[in-house]
């Protein structure tokens, strides 16, 4: 079985785990209205979501 022959230092710990982040998921236009809104959520401008109006908005 492999082994390592040294302990890795803190700092080569610390730069492999430096790119283990999410991204904030970005803005898509809504369907239909064209504002922008982020995906898999009611849009705030018009309530609808994959294509039928689930929330009332008002004006």
């Amino acid at each position: 079985m492999a082994v390592p022959k040294r302990r890795k230092s803190k700092s080569k710990r610390d730069k492999r785990r430096a790119s283990w982040k999410l991204s904030a998921p970005g803005p898509i236009d809504c369907p239909q209205c064209t504002e922008p809104m982020l995906p898999h959520r009611v849009c705030a401008h018009c309530g609808y979501y994959k294509g039928r109006q689930v929330v009332t908005v008002a004006d």
